[in-house]
Protein backbone atom coordinates (compact mmCIF):
# COMPACT_ATOMS: atom_id res chain seq x y z
CA UNK A 1 0.00 0.00 0.00
CA UNK A 2 1.38 3.27 -1.01
CA UNK A 3 0.18 6.83 -0.17
CA UNK A 4 0.10 9.89 -2.88
CA UNK A 5 -1.52 12.91 -3.40
CA UNK A 6 -4.96 13.18 -5.06
CA UNK A 7 -4.92 14.11 -8.95
CA UNK A 8 -8.22 15.64 -11.60
CA UNK A 9 -8.09 12.43 -12.75
CA UNK A 10 -9.02 9.79 -9.60
CA UNK A 11 -11.91 12.02 -9.42
CA UNK A 12 -14.53 9.24 -10.42
CA UNK A 13 -12.90 6.65 -8.34
CA UNK A 14 -13.61 8.48 -5.13
CA UNK A 15 -16.51 9.73 -6.16
CA UNK A 16 -17.66 5.75 -6.49
CA UNK A 17 -15.46 5.02 -3.34
CA UNK A 18 -17.80 7.94 -1.54
CA UNK A 19 -20.99 6.59 -2.99
CA UNK A 20 -20.48 3.40 -1.61
CA UNK A 21 -19.52 4.50 2.20
CA UNK A 22 -22.64 6.69 2.75
CA UNK A 23 -26.42 5.93 2.25
CA UNK A 24 -28.12 8.50 -0.31
CA UNK A 25 -28.60 12.04 1.02
CA UNK A 26 -25.38 11.42 3.19
CA UNK A 27 -22.74 10.55 0.17
CA UNK A 28 -21.73 13.74 -1.54
CA UNK A 29 -22.76 14.74 -4.74
CA UNK A 30 -20.41 15.11 -7.70
CA UNK A 31 -20.69 18.77 -7.29
CA UNK A 32 -20.29 19.01 -3.55
CA UNK A 33 -17.45 16.30 -3.97
CA UNK A 34 -15.39 18.25 -6.53
CA UNK A 35 -16.50 21.75 -4.73
CA UNK A 36 -14.20 20.33 -1.57
CA UNK A 37 -11.02 18.60 -3.79
CA UNK A 38 -10.53 22.11 -5.23
CA UNK A 39 -10.97 24.09 -2.15
CA UNK A 40 -7.59 25.67 -2.10
CA UNK A 41 -6.87 24.96 1.99
CA UNK A 42 -7.83 21.42 0.78
CA UNK A 43 -5.78 18.31 0.91
CA UNK A 44 -6.54 14.62 -0.66
CA UNK A 45 -4.45 11.53 0.17
CA UNK A 46 -4.68 8.73 -1.03
CA UNK A 47 -3.92 5.24 -0.27
CA UNK A 48 -3.22 2.80 -3.33
CA UNK A 49 -2.76 -0.98 -3.67
CA UNK A 50 -1.62 -2.49 -7.34
CA UNK A 51 -2.94 0.55 -9.09
CA UNK A 52 -6.37 0.30 -7.35
CA UNK A 53 -7.77 3.72 -4.77
CA UNK A 54 -8.46 1.83 -1.37
CA UNK A 55 -9.13 4.77 0.20
CA UNK A 56 -9.06 8.33 0.25
CA UNK A 57 -8.89 10.98 3.42
CA UNK A 58 -10.04 14.71 2.61
CA UNK A 59 -9.37 17.66 4.77
CA UNK A 60 -9.48 21.37 4.87
CA UNK A 61 -6.69 23.66 6.49
CA UNK A 62 -7.64 27.17 8.50
CA UNK A 63 -4.66 27.79 10.06
CA UNK A 64 -4.11 26.64 13.61
CA UNK A 65 -7.43 24.57 12.65
CA UNK A 66 -8.49 21.57 9.83
CA UNK A 67 -11.41 19.79 9.29
CA UNK A 68 -11.58 16.12 7.85
CA UNK A 69 -14.25 15.97 5.48
CA UNK A 70 -14.07 12.71 4.91
CA UNK A 71 -12.47 9.50 5.35
CA UNK A 72 -13.62 6.63 2.74
CA UNK A 73 -12.16 3.28 2.06
CA UNK A 74 -13.17 1.15 -0.50
CA UNK A 75 -15.79 -2.01 1.16
CA UNK A 76 -12.52 -4.67 -0.26
CA UNK A 77 -10.25 -2.88 1.86
CA UNK A 78 -12.10 -1.89 4.74
CA UNK A 79 -10.68 -3.28 8.29
CA UNK A 80 -7.17 -3.89 6.66
CA UNK A 81 -5.67 -0.59 8.14
CA UNK A 82 -5.83 1.53 5.06
CA UNK A 83 -8.23 3.84 7.40
CA UNK A 84 -5.81 4.13 10.27
CA UNK A 85 -2.78 4.82 7.90
CA UNK A 86 -4.62 7.41 6.12
CA UNK A 87 -5.21 9.04 9.24
CA UNK A 88 -2.41 8.70 10.80
CA UNK A 89 -0.61 10.24 7.55
CA UNK A 90 -3.11 13.27 7.32
CA UNK A 91 -2.62 13.80 11.15
CA UNK A 92 1.20 13.88 10.63
CA UNK A 93 1.24 16.55 7.80
CA UNK A 94 -1.44 18.60 9.33
CA UNK A 95 0.66 18.88 12.59
CA UNK A 96 3.67 19.78 9.94
CA UNK A 97 1.87 22.63 8.69
CA UNK A 98 1.23 24.43 12.57
CA UNK A 99 -2.69 22.20 12.70
CA UNK A 100 -3.48 21.81 16.74
CA UNK A 101 -7.03 20.73 16.47
CA UNK A 102 -8.68 18.69 14.13
CA UNK A 103 -12.33 18.19 14.47
CA UNK A 104 -15.11 16.07 12.30
CA UNK A 105 -18.29 15.16 11.81
CA UNK A 106 -19.78 11.32 12.22
CA UNK A 107 -23.38 10.22 12.50
CA UNK A 108 -24.36 8.83 16.27
CA UNK A 109 -25.44 6.23 14.90
CA UNK A 110 -22.78 5.09 12.89
CA UNK A 111 -21.03 2.91 15.11
CA UNK A 112 -18.09 1.62 13.40
CA UNK A 113 -17.18 5.21 12.50
CA UNK A 114 -17.55 6.34 16.21
CA UNK A 115 -15.47 3.73 18.08
CA UNK A 116 -12.83 4.49 14.51
CA UNK A 117 -12.66 7.87 15.74
CA UNK A 118 -12.34 7.23 19.46
CA UNK A 119 -9.69 4.66 18.87
CA UNK A 120 -7.83 7.44 17.27
CA UNK A 121 -8.38 9.56 20.26
CA UNK A 122 -10.94 11.74 18.81
CA UNK A 123 -13.35 13.26 21.73
CA UNK A 124 -16.63 14.08 21.38
CA UNK A 125 -17.31 17.14 22.03
CA UNK A 126 -21.30 17.94 21.13
CA UNK A 127 -23.82 16.91 19.24
CA UNK A 128 -25.29 18.56 15.67
CA UNK A 129 -29.26 18.09 16.12
CA UNK A 130 -30.59 16.51 12.81
CA UNK A 131 -27.18 17.25 11.26
CA UNK A 132 -27.99 14.56 8.72
CA UNK A 133 -30.53 14.13 6.11
CA UNK A 134 -32.82 16.87 8.59
CA UNK A 135 -33.62 14.16 10.61
CA UNK A 136 -30.11 12.17 12.25
CA UNK A 137 -27.68 13.73 14.61
CA UNK A 138 -24.32 13.63 14.63
CA UNK A 139 -21.39 13.72 16.54
CA UNK A 140 -19.08 16.93 16.30
CA UNK A 141 -15.71 14.97 17.35
CA UNK A 142 -11.91 16.72 18.39
CA UNK A 143 -8.61 16.01 18.37
CA UNK A 144 -5.48 18.19 19.72
CA UNK A 145 -2.10 17.32 17.94
CA UNK A 146 0.89 17.32 19.42
CA UNK A 147 3.49 19.77 16.94
CA UNK A 148 6.00 18.07 14.71
CA UNK A 149 3.81 14.57 15.03
CA UNK A 150 0.44 13.35 15.82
Amino acid sequence: MRLRAYEPGDFDALYKIDQSCFPRGIAYSKTTLRYFLELASAECLLAVEDDEIAGFILSEVDGPLAHIITLDVAEAHRRSGVGSLLLNAAEKNLSGQGVRTVFLETAVNNHAAVNFWSRHGYIQEGILKRYYLGRIDGYEMRKKLLAGGK
